[in-house]
């Protein structure tokens, strides 16, 4: 049987799996932030001490990010990549005056995995498969594109084969395993960047696991918009955002789409280098709030993305278990202490929830199912665990029925089993 690699590419952290006496194994990552199975899906640049931006140092995941607090303004930081990969308007970043396209960044990402597993990841006849999601983030996402730009960065490294499967279907066979009874599943997996549904009938058949796909949907909605709504309602407004700018004899709004690229994590180390940001750093001279404005420059030139996420993502937890909670932002110091309740959060992301929901709806809809036909719902993701996520569920399926658990390893797990099938064909979804 070929051995197979399975590797779930997220926009928040991605896994590496493969099978070992029939049971799946976590690849474990040495790097110099420690040992994990789970890598943040980031990247750190620097440049040699001697050689400069010829020879540029890299990491990757908890250690790119080790190296960027370290380094305060001499490492450039790069998190959720994945974001880019379908779309035609990114064409690229410059790093130390290089430019890297889509492709460089992940073949950079994956390099680096390699050597924290230990220096190879494609053992002679090793079969890749890697986990996409139904529909890719971002307006007019081009598949194709993205599957060409993933195909382009893995095929250097020497797998026999590479192969892509969807990412809910990868779950939904790892959740497969634990079945006792043939059950039609449906998967719901909540990334950093989309929500993917996936629809299928698991049968047992002398023994040997079957599953007939039944459908699916997905929708550029998922963790990363929630914390975007914080951020839009809780910050923004304190660097500027609805304030105002004189032009000669009128005065005008603050654009913003500056804002838009300050809250999406991608966008943020890739705004430093736009004509944007030029553009916002003109601004604080004829701004009717310049205080304001200073603070979103001082923000982007400390790199004050990670610390962002950081206050932002522990404020989104908090209120999964507590009713309201305090956000606090060093940077902006006591003004930006504000009191938030989970009500109030809830109302910010119901344009998200909405689209999350009418996602499920496409996929019951399009396969003829009723709810009460569906045996099992497996939800994974992190985003599972807020709570008008699963409302959004309790209110449509039995409480009963619902399931979680693995929510970063499933779908790597998932991939590595699917890849030692006779019949991988058929779990495949989409070729460059």
């Amino acid at each position: 049987m070929r051995q197979a690699l399975g590797f779930d590419f997220g926009t928040t952290n991605s896994v590496l799996a493969r099978v070992e006496g029939g049971e799946t194994q976590a690849v474990l990552f040495d790097s110099p932030a420690g040992r994990f199975d789970t890598m943040r899906t980031a990247l750190s640049f620097m440049k040699h001490e001697e050689l400069g931006a010829a020879a540029l140092q890299v990491e990757a995941g908890q250690a790119a990010i080790r190296r960027f607090i370290d380094n305060p303004g001499e490492a450039r930081f790069l998190q959720s990549i994945k974001t880019f990969a379908a779309s035609p308007l990114f064409q690229g970043t410059l790093i130390f005056a290089r430019r890297h396209g889509f492709e460089d960044l992940m073949r950079a990402f994956v390099a680096r995995l390699a050597d924290y597993a230990g220096g190879t990841l494609a053992a002679p006849g090793t079969r890749l498969v890697v986990g996409r999601p139904v529909r890719y983030a971002g307006a007019n996402a081009d598949e194709a594109l993205a599957l060409s730009r993933y195909q382009g960065a893995l095929s250097t490294f020497g797998f026999a084969e590479i192969h892509y499967v969807y990412e809910p279907v990868a779950a939904a066979f790892y959740f497969a395993q634990g079945l006792t009874r043939d059950a039609t599943v449906l998967v719901a997996d909540f990334g950093g960047g989309t929500t993917d549904y996936s629809l299928i009938r698991f049968e047992s058949q002398a023994g040997r696991l079957s599953a007939i796909p039944v459908g699916h949907s997905g929708v550029g909605v998922a963790g990363d918009h929630f914390d975007f709504r914080i951020i839009d309602n809780l910050v923004s407004p304190l660097i500027g955002k609805g304030s105002r700018f004189r032009s000669f004899d009128k005065v005008l709004d603050v654009p913003s789409g500056y804002y838009a690229n300050f809250g999406r994590w991608n966008q943020l180390s890739i705004f430093k280098t736009l004509k944007d940001f030029a553009d916002l750093k003109q601004l604080v001279r004829s701004s009717l709030e310049p205080e304001k404005l200073e603070a979103f420059v001082d923000l982007i030139e400390h790199d004050g993305g990670y610390p962002l996420y950081q206050a932002v993502s522990a404020t989104k937890m908090r209120l999964s278990a507590e009713e309201e909670t305090e956000f606090f932002f060093a940077p902006l110091g006591e003004r930006s202490r504000q009191t938030v309740r989970r009500s109030d959060f809830e109302a910010w992301i119901a344009p998200d929830l909405a689209r999350i929901e009418a996602a499920l709806d496409e996929v019951l809809a399009k396969t003829e199912t009723a709810a009460g036909t569906v045996d099992k719902i497996f939800l994974t993701g992190g985003t599972s665990f807020v709570p008008a996520i699963r409302r959004l569920f309790e209110q449509r399926f039995a409480a009963d029925r619902i399931e979680s658990g693995g929510e970063l390893l499933s779908i790597a797990h998932g991939l590595a089993l699917i890849g030692e099938r006779d019949d991988l064909e058929r779990w495949t979804a989409g070729a460059p």
